[in-house]
């Protein structure tokens, strides 16, 4: 039997702005990954990969299997939401992933980037990241979840998927996990 897995990517901002929001950030990646492990076809399918940014983008767990403990999302001393800076790691990054998991003769599902900010970029050329990254061979399935005073307009760009706000009630564990369910977990456990 060949190994399947679906990479993820949880992209989060941790700029001055987030700074109130990642204690909820936090709490969602412990839910998620309690959804994981309780489910065993989960547990072996899914990889993680949690990358933060503000100013400049940084990985801070490179894509491994999700059961493991996430690192903690901590805010930096940067003010900064630079968009472009990430798209434009994310495109490098997954297609690196993908690479490497074909070469170990894993099959690929397409990349899931779930994307958590309040959606206020201070890059104007983000747009064109973005474009690039979704246009690659590896182009992942893009998912925008919105926390704090929310940019409307600019999380319908990034998430071409779904879009999750919390002011709608939306927890992020619940709605990154119900991301995930749709392609791997069994829906009695989302």
């Amino acid at each position: 039997m060949v190994l399947e897995v679906l990479p993820c990517y949880v992209v989060c901002d941790v700029s001055f702005s987030m700074t109130d929001h990642l204690a909820e950030v936090n709490a969602g990646m412990r839910e998620f990954r309690g959804v994981v492990h309780a489910d065993r076809r989960a547990t072996a399918q899914i990889r993680l990969c949690v990358v933060v940014f503000a100013e400049n983008p940084l990985v801070v767990q490179p894509l491994r299997v999700a059961l493991d403990p996430p690192e903690t999302i901590t805010p930096h001393q940067e003010s900064g939401s630079c968009f472009g800076s990430v798209f434009t790691l994310m495109r490098t990054v997954i297609e690196r992933d993908v690479e490497s998991l074909k070469a170990q003769r894993i099959r690929v599902r397409r990349p899931m980037l779930f994307f958590i900010s309040d959606g206020r970029a201070t890059d104007s050329a983000w747009p064109a990241a973005l474009a690039q990254l979704i246009a690659t061979a590896s182009g992942p399935e893009m998912i925008a979840f919105g926390l704090g005073a929310v940019d409307p307009p600019a999380l319908d760009r990034i998430g071409t998927s779904r879009v999750f706000l919390e002011r709608d009630g939306v927890r992020v564990g619940i709605a990154l996990a119900s991301s995930v369910a749709r392609r791997v977990l069994r829906p009695d456990h989302v």
